[in-house]
C-alpha cells in the first residue's frame, strides 16, 4: 500500500499501486469523488430563473450561452421568441398575418364600433385599407356588421 493525498480534502489514505498506476487512486472516499468529477457549474435557467447544473461540455458546445431546467422552460422561450413571423421555417410574405398581430399584441377582441365581443365573428380590419400594411396601429377588431358598414361609405 502506498499513501496518496486525496485531490479535494487533501486527507491522506493508502491506495494500492495497481490503482495508482491505473490512475484510480485521486479520492479518500465517494464524497470527495462526487466533488471532484463535477467540473461543470452552476448557471440559471434562461425562463424561470432556477438554478441548474452543467458540464463543461455543455456549456462549450452551448452557441447561445442559453441554458434551460427542463423542456417547458425551453419550449416558453420558443414559443415566445423564434417561431412567429419571419423566423418562422414557412414564412412566406407577412399578407395573411394580420389577425395574429393583434392576438399577439394581446388587443381585447371586442368591435371597436359596436362592443360585440362575440370572437367568432370578430374580423381585422386594416384602417388605411392597405392588406400589406400589418402594423399593429393600422388594425382592429370590428364584428361582421361594423366591417360591412366601413367598407361600404357607412360610418358605425
Amino acid at each position: 500500500m502506498v499513501t496518496v493525498s486525496c485531490r479535494i480534502c487533501k486527507t491522506r489514505f493508502y491506495g494500492k499501486p495497481s490503482h495508482i498506476k491505473r490512475g484510480w487512486a485521486k479520492y479518500c472516499s465517494k464524497k470527495c469523488a462526487t466533488i471532484g468529477q463535477h467540473t461543470g457549474k452552476e448557471v440559471f435557467c434562461n425562463t424561470c430563473k432556477a438554478r441548474v447544473y452543467r458540464t463543461p461540455k455543455e456549456l462549450r458546445c452551448s452557441k447561445s450561452n442559453k441554458f434551460y431546467c427542463n423542456r417547458a422552460c425551453f419550449a416558453i422561450w420558443k414559443n415566445q421568441n423564434m417561431f412567429f413571423g419571419e423566423q418562422h421555417a414557412n414564412w412566406k410574405d407577412g399578407k395573411n398575418a394580420y389577425r395574429n398581430v393583434l392576438l399577439r399584441a394581446k388587443v381585447q377582441q371586442v368591435c371597436k364600433g359596436c362592443g360585440y365581443d362575440n370572437k367568432k365573428v370578430l374580423l381585422v380590419h386594416h384602417i388605411d385599407r392597405n392588406r400589406k400594411n400589418n402594423v399593429r396601429r393600422n388594425l382592429m377588431w370590428l364584428c361582421r356588421n361594423c366591417h360591412y358598414l366601413i367598407h361600404n361609405g357607412r360610418t358605425v
